[in-house]
């Protein structure tokens, strides 16, 4: 399971998601997503085992 992280214009994580159609669904909030990253392997199953589904995003 892949995860990406979204940050803003200034280098700060906005959030965690799961898939690219959670990013998605970000920008037309209109959060500023300036850049996502894919998260290596090893961080995704730390983000798997300690977050909760609803902690991966926040604004919805």
């Amino acid at each position: 399971m892949k995860f990406f992280c979204c940050y803003d214009e200034q280098g700060a994580l906005i959030a965690r998601c799961q898939t690219m159609a959670d990013v998605d669904v970000l920008k037309k909030m209109g959060r500023p997503v300036v850049r996502v990253a894919e998260m290596t392997d090893e961080e995704s199953v730390v983000c798997s085992l300690t977050d909760t589904p609803a902690e991966f995003n926040q604004d919805y």
